[in-house]
């Protein structure tokens, strides 16, 4: 199994981005190798659409689960339809440290998602 968490940069523990489609890059963990790898967001810059274009880049990984702070509707609809389960990342954990709250049972499944992000 896959796991995918939106994180800020490529260092070896990353802190878990704020906003998914907008987070510069992809922590994937393969949970059979034990391996993790950073994949940039090509979505990240986007003017519109980035959460969509974000979760089609997480479907394309090959990951099942995402661990995030939250998710757009438009990018959460598109995950599920594409069978990713979505978890709520706890604060003040790293993305790898989040990995092994999921691992084990400690993270919730994200109830609510966000229906729009408009810059003014």
């Amino acid at each position: 199994m896959k796991i995918a968490v939106p994180v800020e940069d490529r260092g070896q523990d990353p802190a878990v981005a704020g906003i998914f489609g907008r987070a510069a890059w992809f922590l994937i963990y393969d949970e059979t190798t034990g391996l993790a790898q950073s994949h940039g967001n090509d979505a990240a810059q986007s003017a519109g659409g980035a959460g969509i274009r974000a979760a089609q880049a997480v479907l394309d990984s090959g990951a099942r689960i995402l661990l995030t702070p939250q998710c757009g509707g438009n990018a959460a609809r598109v995950l599920l339809s594409g069978g990713v389960a979505l978890y709520r990342t706890l604060p003040d954990l790293s993305a790898k440290e989040n990995i092994r709250a999921f691992l084990d049972g400690k993270l919730e499944k994200l109830g609510d998602v966000h229906e729009g992000y408009h810059r003014h």
